[in-house]
């Protein structure tokens, strides 16, 4: 981040010359997100409105506030299936206090996302890990899977249920398939596939609505039991409030926080990623801003939550954006669509919608990271996949809960391991000491310089003092013992007291202690800790050793 990112101007990158190609990105970005943001409604149990107008309001305030010149900010598939199942318990979808708390839930995390950016608490967001996130994402996108494909079977299940409740009714309700329903959704999920290898600019999903819709009106497909998206509330957003009971708000808070992180971790890496791509300055903390005040806007005008989509930021890249002005295009043409062309929307079928969302998620599944997982941290392996499997079958707030408790616990298993070695002195006057020297070998006669790899705390500094303690017990003639505080970068009170131990251990055995390369900062953290008496700091390890051996002291 730069200055120039915090401060640049709306539409950065924004030229004549490559405004036609920003245009037109726009209208492949409308293509795309319109049949999706219809799709991920439905899965949020909110009519097909709530997901166009958060193309509108909340898209635009985001293009304007935003740093990231191609993240796009839109409803997805993890965010739906968030609202669904964190609102589903507290009231039933489609009713007017579902769309309420919905609305509710998208100011609430807007909410935390502003107060993340005010203090700076980006950082949290990288607590979900790379296994984390796969494990989680991917038992949402399999739990949004089975209800898509019910609508591709043309099989009537309860959406806002269970996983195995929605399987079970998924199964016993094969018998009654509707096979024109089938046929739809095998012609679009083909159409699909093989569109996206033979021509990745076309908007298939759009091609895809459109043929499907006028077949199943030429035919009166409709008569024959194949489902369609029916009618669609005509005109704009209107601005509104949600208002519920302070006990609603608070019931609301933990599926706003999985929101708010679920989206900081993917969307800031991913507005990283592609600033670094191109060459231009992000800002993490304007990006956070930007999902807040979108996430309001939505709340306060009919949608729901916001997050990054990694799939539309890669097409509206592949189409050659480099600006948010595509964000506005579809805004504007979502308006259009909105005030004049809802009719157009009413026989959609939904095997066809079914299809579009099912393709859209598959990669959600993170069938390859998983395989990637598995040959190169079987550890990494297990933590995704507890993830998953208590995203699936317990829920989506138990699953970003277990998500950083197992985060903390891969944290504290990998800080509780740090590298300790005794250092070896290779005998070149010049050279630093780097190598670790054999077990039982001193450093230099007498004494022993022993390198701590990580920052003490309470999970690795009793590991620490019994290293050293180990290693001055298989060191016969030792008198001195230096530690390289070089990689240390903080100490805390739990570690303090380990270390106040070592130092009874080592006056026992009449050994002295002394430390070498310590940051500056680290010097005063231990004189405030009193862990700083008379003891001597080197400057280096090669002073160190010529100060306490036999041979520099003469």
């Amino acid at each position: 981040m730069t200055r120039d990112a915090t401060r640049q101007r709306p539409l950065a990158g924004l030229t004549w010359r490559t405004a036609v190609t920003e245009v037109v990105a726009g209208v492949t970005l409308l293509a795309i997100a319109v049949p999706l943001n219809i799709g991920y409604a439905q899965i949020a149990g909110l009519p097909p409105t709530a997901g166009l107008y958060a193309l509108v309001v909340p898209a635009i305030i985001y293009a304007l506030v935003v740093s990231s010149r191609q993240l796009v900010a839109s409803p997805d598939a993890a965010a739906a299936a968030l609202v669904a199942s964190s609102i589903g318990g507290l009231a039933v979808a489609g009713s007017a206090d579902y769309a309420t708390m919905a609305l509710a839930q998208a100011v609430i995390s807007g909410v935390l996302f502003v107060l993340a950016a005010v203090f700076k608490l980006g950082f949290l967001a990288n607590f979900l890990s790379k296994p984390i996130l796969v494990g989680f994402v991917g038992g949402l996108a399999l739990d949004i899977l089975v209800s898509q494909l019910a609508k591709m079977l043309g099989v009537k299940i309860d959406s806002g249920g269970e996983f195995v409740d929605k399987v079970a009714g998924l199964v016993t309700g094969l018998p009654s398939l509707n096979g024109l329903s089938v046929l739809i959704a095998a012609a679009s999920v083909v159409v699909l596939l093989a569109g996206r290898r033979l021509a990745r600019v076309v908007p298939w999903a759009l091609v895809v609505l459109i043929v499907a819709t006028v077949v199943v009106v030429a035919a009166g497909l409709e008569r024959s039991g194949v489902a369609v998206l029916g009618p669609v509330e005509a005109g704009p957003p209107t601005l509104t409030w949600p208002v519920l009971d302070w006990s609603v708000w608070l019931a609301l808070i933990p599926s706003g926080i999985a929101l708010t992180m679920v989206t900081m971790a993917e969307g800031l890496l991913v507005a990283r990623s592609y600033g670094e791509k191109h060459g231009y300055d992000t800002s993490p903390n304007r990006d956070l801003l930007a999902f807040g005040a979108a996430n309001i806007a939505s709340g306060a005008s009919g949608g729901f939550a916001v997050g990054s989509s990694t799939s539309r930021t890669a097409a509206m890249d592949q189409a050659g954006s480099r600006t948010q002005l595509p964000t506005l295009v579809a805004a504007v043409g979502t308006l259009l669509l909105l005030v004049f062309g809802t009719g157009l929307l009413e026989h959609i079928p939904s095997p066809a919608i079914g299809a579009i969302v099912g393709v859209a998620i598959l990669p959600l599944l993170g069938i390859a990271d998983f395989r990637r997982l598995w040959r190169q941290d079987r550890f990494e392996f297990v933590v995704g996949a507890v993830c998953f499997l208590v995203t699936l079958f317990v829920g989506a707030i138990p699953g970003i809960v277990v998500a950083f408790v197992l985060a903390l616990i891969n944290l504290a298993r990998r800080a509780s391991s740090p590298a300790i070695d005794v250092l070896e002195a290779d005998g070149e006057p010049g050279s630093s000491l780097l190598d670790s020297a054999p077990q039982g070998s001193p450093t230099a006669p007498g004494v022993l310089v022993i390198r701590m790899a990580a920052p003490l705390f309470f999970a690795n500094g009793t590991v620490f003092t019994d290293a050293v303690t180990t290693a001055l017990g298989a060191t016969p003639g030792i008198e001195h013992v230096v530690i390289d505080l070089e990689a240390v970068t903080d100490i805390d009170v739990t570690a303090a007291e380990a270390f106040e131990a070592l130092k009874g251990t080592l006056a026992e055995r009449s050994v002295t202690l002394a430390f070498s390369r310590p940051r500056r900062q680290i010097v005063d953290r231990m004189r405030v800790l009193g862990l700083l008496g008379n003891e001597t700091v080197y400057p280096t390890n090669r002073a160190a050793i010529a100060a306490l051996t036999p041979t520099g002291k003469e």
